[in-house]
């Protein structure tokens, strides 16, 4: 039975201590995506971001509020009360927080004690997303939310998902920059045999904590995810693919198709943008929220729905084998040696990249 040679196993575990993993501290300056804007209403919502409780909720005038999800009295979960005007009420022993986290009422006392206060978390609300920041407030800069400018835009057709993941949010940015997998892990939706021997190239930016992978497959036969919405079932055609790692919380998948037997700039536009949109619940939990958008058949509702299915079982897929990673390691003693290939270069830019902004963090 083959042994991995103990130089190649300590070679291997020496280069990912220099990874981030499951076990990485939270880049916690950063925007991420605490929900998406419909499922914050007036009902308090609880959720889980950075291993930390949150509650979400809306005050009267429609303004998205996060508050640290625990009464500074007794620890219970404010999410558990109920909302009355635009003070969040404990529904332990009553007492009522404001949108920015301070306790307005005690029932029990006139005075409010000092320090009768719960953390408030800086948001914005941009299309369909509702953002987050949980590091320093005061670092919280409204102009560095990764919002992309597709994702409103009347040019562009767009659906929302939230799924979860048990899971790293690490192995999914992974999973992201290293596309080769759609011919297998992805056989029966949107892959194709020959997408992971098809050349590609990598794009790394480690002062902007940007990283890219780019791959050309053509001439190829589309699947029918991509071939019946955009008219190219059954001729040669060129798909173009370009994903990219943007931040903590955002990696985006930019494709766009053409026809072989034409030149590109004499068809009409076929592309699509996926915002892969990940905030880590814990080091072995993510919420995964998906916006996929499309810039053809604007008004055809009946493609919106079939491509949105189709797409979700495809991300399934990978919520599926992710999940089985992550159970197979869980089953260890200890960690496991990763060998690598040529196509895990801007993956392994991108972990090293996390690991250390991770701990730049925790240095100050």
């Amino acid at each position: 039975m083959p042994i991995l040679p103990e130089r190649i196993r300590l070679a291997a575990l020496h280069g990912q201590s220099q990874l981030a993993d499951e076990t990485t501290p939270f880049v916690r300056n950063a925007w991420y995506v605490a929900a998406l804007a419909h499922e914050v209403d007036r009902q308090p919502l609880a959720r889980r971001l950075l291993d930390l409780p949150v509650v979400l909720f809306r005050q009267l005038d429609g303004r998205a509020v996060a508050l640290e999800d625990r009464c500074a009295h007794r620890s219970f979960p404010l999410s558990r009360g109920t909302l009355d005007g635009d003070t969040l009420v404990c529904g332990y022993h009553g007492a009522r927080y404001d949108g920015d986290g301070h306790c307005r009422h005690v029932p029990s006392q006139s005075q409010i004690p000092p320090g009768a206060m719960v953390r408030a978390f800086p948001l914005h609300e941009a299309g369909a997303l509702v953002w987050i920041w949980m590091g320093d407030p005061a670092k919280a800069d409204i102009a560095a939310v990764p919002h992309q400018p597709w994702m409103a835009d009347a040019g562009w057709v767009s659906s929302t998902e939230r799924l979860h993941l048990l899971a790293s949010y690490v192995r999914l940015h992974e999973n992201l920059l290293d596309l080769t997998h759609l011919s297998f892990l992805h056989a029966n939706s949107f892959g194709t045999p020959d997408y992971a021997s098809a050349p590609f190239d990598t794009r790394l930016d480690e002062d902007a904590g940007r990283f890219a992978l780019l791959r050309t497959v053509s001439p190829t036969r589309l699947p029918p995810l991509w071939a019946r919405p955009t008219g190219l079932d059954g001729v040669d055609a060129a798909r173009v693919v370009e994903s990219t790692f943007l931040s903590p919380a955002l990696h985006v998948v930019a494709v766009k198709f053409y026809a072989c037997a034409l030149p590109e700039d004499a068809q009409p536009a076929r592309a699509i943008r996926t915002a892969h949109i990940v905030t880590p619940e814990s080091g072995q939990r993510t919420h995964y929220f998906i916006q996929h958008a499309r810039n053809f058949a604007l008004d055809d509702d009946d493609i919106t729905a079939f491509m949105h299915a189709q797409l979700l079982k495809a991300f399934q897929e990978d919520v599926d084998g992710l999940e089985a990673i992550e159970a197979l390691l869980g089953g260890y003693a200890e960690q496991q040696p990763e060998i690598s290939f040529h196509a895990d270069r801007a993956s392994l830019a991108m972990r090293r990249w996390l690991k250390r902004q991770a701990h730049a963090e925790l240095a100050g």
